[in-house]
């Protein structure tokens, strides 16, 4: 019998993982050719560059260990504020501490109208499923602590996000052998359109938005301005518009 992984990056490499895995990529790889910017990071899974297809010029993996450009703590990122155009969250808040420090650190470094890509585990389906009937199992990724997709949007509202864009995926069964997921195959293409709630994975793309600045003119009576006004000052003293009083000499 296999032994059961003792990590995320384990799991990845099992048949329901790689499942997993190939559809994940097939997404995020069209969602972030279409980001432009300057600075884009990676928060989660630095094992694999979901940036990969990404047109902006500095990318950056971060996270406490494994393969990263910035090794730190993703709750207290050593990053300026508001200098980030692009983050990507693949499975980082289901297994984190805190996950509502993560989201307050990237609404810190996240420039206005910076993206924010999500990817998590949804409760409400097959996937969720299996999670409950596993209660207090350490096996991953059931271990982790799923996040309902609304409860997802409740906090990014809190945080000034505006959800854009999104879709959910791989609606087969999470078995554990190919063979069961080969047939399993025509639920793809099906889920999508008779339960695209109940996905076992969402994507969620919002936006950090921030409230403008309104500027005030004057107003205007609508009057014009005299030609005279516009003239020069010999030709108004010429006009008689001014006098000029020559002072006498003490």
């Amino acid at each position: 019998m296999q032994n059961p992984p003792r990590s995320l990056l384990q799991w990845f490499e099992s048949p329901l993982g790689e499942y997993l895995l190939k559809r994940e990529f097939a997404y995020l790889d069209g969602v972030v050719a279409d980001l432009f910017g300057f600075n884009a990071i990676q928060i989660g899974l630095p094992e694999h560059d979901f940036l990969r297809a990404s047109r902006i010029p500095l990318r950056c993996r971060v996270g406490p260990s494994g393969p990263v450009q910035l090794q730190c703590d993703p709750e207290y990122l050593p990053i300026a504020a508001n200098s980030v155009d692009l983050c990507l969250l693949p499975h980082a808040l289901e297994f984190a501490a805190h996950p509502h420090q993560i989201l307050r650190e990237v609404q810190r470094v996240l420039m206005p109208e910076g993206h924010l890509i999500v990817a998590g585990f949804n409760p409400r389906s097959l996937w969720g499923m299996r999670r409950a009937l596993k209660r207090g199992g350490d096996q991953y990724p059931w271990c982790g602590r799923f996040i309902t997709l609304p409860r997802l949007k409740d906090w990014l509202a809190l945080l000034g996000f505006e959800v854009a864009g999104g879709r959910m995926s791989c609606y087969a069964p999470p078995f554990g052998r190919e063979q069961w997921l080969s047939r399993c195959r025509f639920m793809e293409a099906a889920g999508d359109r008779w339960w695209p709630i109940a996905g076992g994975v969402y994507f969620l793309d919002a936006v950090k938005r921030v409230p403008g600045i309104r500027v005030i003119t004057p107003k205007w009576n609508g009057r014009l301005i005299p030609n005279e006004a516009l003239a020069s000052a010999t030709q108004q003293v010429a006009r008689g518009r001014f006098r000029l009083v020559a002072k006498e000499r003490e």
